[in-house]
C-alpha cells in the first residue's frame, strides 16, 4: 500500500460540526453549561460563543472533572504552560493522538522534511511536557521515511554535539531558545556543523538578533517553522514554504480555524491618555474577519477531539489572514490570554491571581504584562499601577516578584540559564497604563519586542 495512502486511511472521518456540537452538550457538564441559552439544534461554529479559558481551565481539573465527555480511563496527559498553582492539563486518546500526530507530520513535509532526512528531536521531555513526544511521534508518522534520533532538549551540549556530528544529521529540531544555546556553545568552541540543513524551531518566535549565531554554528542551515500546534488547541497550522516562517495554512479538514476582531483590529499601537485618539466602540469580539490583513484572535475548533472537546478555543495567538480562501494565515504575536518569554509560557489570569494575593494591602490598581527584548533574550516586566510610584514600597517589590517566580519556577530556571532577563516591576500611575487606540480599554499584554 502506497505510504500516502496508509496515511489517509489511519485517520478517522471528519465529524459533522452539528454532530459534535450536540455530543459536546450531551456528554460535557461544562458545554452543557455554555451553550444552555443556545437552541436545541446548532448547525454553525459562529453560533456558538468562544470558550472562555479561565471557566474553560477551572473546569478541566484531574478531579471532579466538568469538561471531559468520559471518565477518564484510556489516555496520554500532558501539561500545558500554566503555574504549578493552577497547571492546566490536556487529554488525548491513543486514537486522537495518532491522528494529531499523522496530520502535523504530514505537515512536516512542507515544512522541508525530505525522505531519509535524519533528524535530531532536541525538545523537552518529562514533566507532563509534550513537546519532545510530540514531535517524535510526528516524525515517525509523518508520510516521508526519516531516520529519528531523541535527544532531548536536557542532554549536556558536549554529547548532543557528538551525536550531531557522528550521524551527520540533515535537520534539528528544537526550541529557538535550544537552538541558540547549542550554537552559542559550538562558535565558543570553535565548531561548526555544516551538515545541518534544516533547523525546525517551534514553541516560541525566531527573531531576527538569533540568525547570525545559528549562522555561525550552522553554516548551512535554514532555519524553518516546523509547524504550529499546542498540546490544549492542537493542529493550528502548517507550515507555508517561503522567506516568513510566520506563514502557516489550517489543518483542513482536520480543524477549523477562525480569526476573530479584537480590539485592535485597525492599530497595534497602544494609546497613551492626553492623545487626540477618540474612543470607539467595536463591535462584537466574537464576529470572524472575513478579509485578508485584518488582525485578531485566533480561534480553533478540532473535528476529531471528543474526550477534551476544543470548539472555538482562543489560541492565544493574533494573526491575520493571508489568503483566506487559500486558509493561509500570518501569526502576529501573542493575545491576551497569555504570553511567551523565551521558553516560558505564562497565562495572564494566572500572574493577575499571584500578584493580587501578593498585594495583601490592595495597593495595586492595575497590571500589564511587558515583554521586552534586550541583549538577545527576552524578559517579562510587571507595570504595575500604584497611587505614587515614587513610593511604591520595595517589600511589594520583593514580594510580588518572588510569588511570580514562586508560582512559575521555569522563569527562573530560563533566567539562570541565561535564556530570558531577569523578571522586573515597573511602578506607574494607573493613567500611564496603555490603552487601546480605539477602545480606550486596558491593554493586559503589550509586546515591545521587535517583530519576529
Amino acid at each position: 500500500m502506497p505510504v500516502a495512502h496508509a496515511f489517509e486511511q489511519e485517520l478517522m472521518p471528519v465529524q459533522p460540526i452539528a454532530e459534535l456540537i450536540r455530543f459536546a452538550r450531551h456528554n460535557s457538564p461544562f458545554y452543557r453549561e455554555l451553550y444552555a441559552h443556545l437552541p436545541d439544534h446548532v448547525t454553525r461554529l459562529t453560533d456558538l460563543p468562544v470558550v472562555p479559558q479561565a471557566d474553560f481551565w477551572r473546569a478541566n481539573t484531574p478531579r471532579d472533572n466538568r469538561l471531559l465527555t468520559a471518565p477518564l480511563n484510556e489516555a496520554v496527559v500532558f501539561r500545558s504552560g500554566g503555574t504549578t498553582g493552577s497547571p492546566k492539563f490536556s487529554y488525548y486518546t491513543r486514537t486522537e493522538w495518532r491522528e494529531f500526530t499523522a496530520a502535523f507530520g504530514a505537515g512536516l513535509v512542507g515544512a522541508g522534511l525530505r525522505p531519509g532526512h535524519r533528524v535530531a528531536d532536541l525538545f523537552y521531555a518529562g514533566d507532563l511536557y509534550a513537546s519532545f513526544s510530540f514531535v517524535l511521534d510526528s516524525l515517525h508518522r509523518s508520510p516521508v521515511a526519516n531516520v529519528r534520533l531523541p535527544i532531548g532538549g536536557a542532554t549536556p551540549w558536549e554529547s548532543t554535539a557528538a551525536t550531531l556530528e557522528e550521524f551527520r544529521v540533515q535537520v534539528v529540531a528544537g526550541t529557538p531558545t535550544t537552538l541558540c544555546s547549542l550554537a552559542e556553545r559550538l562558535t565558543g568552541a570553535g565548531r561548526t556543523l555544516p551538515d545541518v540543513e534544516l533547523l525546525f524551531f517551534g514553541g516560541e518566535c525566531l527573531f531576527g538578533d538569533q540568525l547570525p549565531l545559528l549562522r555561525a554554528a550552522f553554516p548551512h542551515a535554514e532555519p524553518r517553522s516546523l509547524g504550529y500546534a499546542s498540546v490544549d488547541a492542537g493542529l493550528l497550522g502548517e507550515a507555508v514554504p517561503g522567506g516568513d516562517p510566520r506563514l502557516h495554512r489550517a489543518f483542513t479538514p482536520h480543524t477549523v480555524v477562525e480569526i476573530l476582531h479584537d480590539e485592535s483590529d485597525e492599530s497595534d499601537e497602544p494609546h497613551q491618555p492626553g492623545t487626540s485618539d477618540e474612543p470607539h466602540q467595536p463591535g462584537t469580539s466574537d464576529e470572524p474577519v472575513t478579509g485578508n490583513g485584518v488582525p485578531g484572535r485566533l480561534v480553533v475548533t478540532d473535528l476529531r477531539r471528543r474526550l477534551m472537546p476544543v470548539l472555538r478555543y482562543p489560541a492565544g495567538d493574533r494573526a491575520e489572514w493571508v489568503d483566506r480562501d487559500a486558509g493561509v494565515f500570518r501569526i502576529l504575536g501573542r493575545a491576551e490570554e497569555g504570553v511567551r518569554v523565551g521558553p516560558v509560557s505564562l497565562h495572564t489570569e494566572d500572574v493577575h491571581a499571584v500578584v493580587t494575593a501578593a498585594d495583601t494591602h490592595g495597593e495595586v490598581t492595575g497590571l500589564q504584562l511587558v515583554v521586552r527584548r534586550r541583549e538577545g533574550r527576552d524578559g517579562l516586566v510587571l507595570r504595575l499601577a500604584i497611587a505614587d510610584p515614587r513610593q511604591a514600597p520595595s517589600a511589594l517589590t520583593e514580594s510580588v516578584t518572588a510569588s511570580v517566580l514562586a508560582a512559575r519556577p521555569f522563569y527562573a530556571t530560563a533566567t539562570a540559564s541565561g535564556h530570558v532577563n531577569p523578571l522586573a516591576v515597573e511602578w506607574v500611575r494607573h493613567q500611564d497604563l496603555a490603552v487601546n487606540s480605539r477602545s480606550g480599554k486596558l491593554i493586559r499584554v503589550v509586546d515591545e519586542r521587535p517583530h519576529s
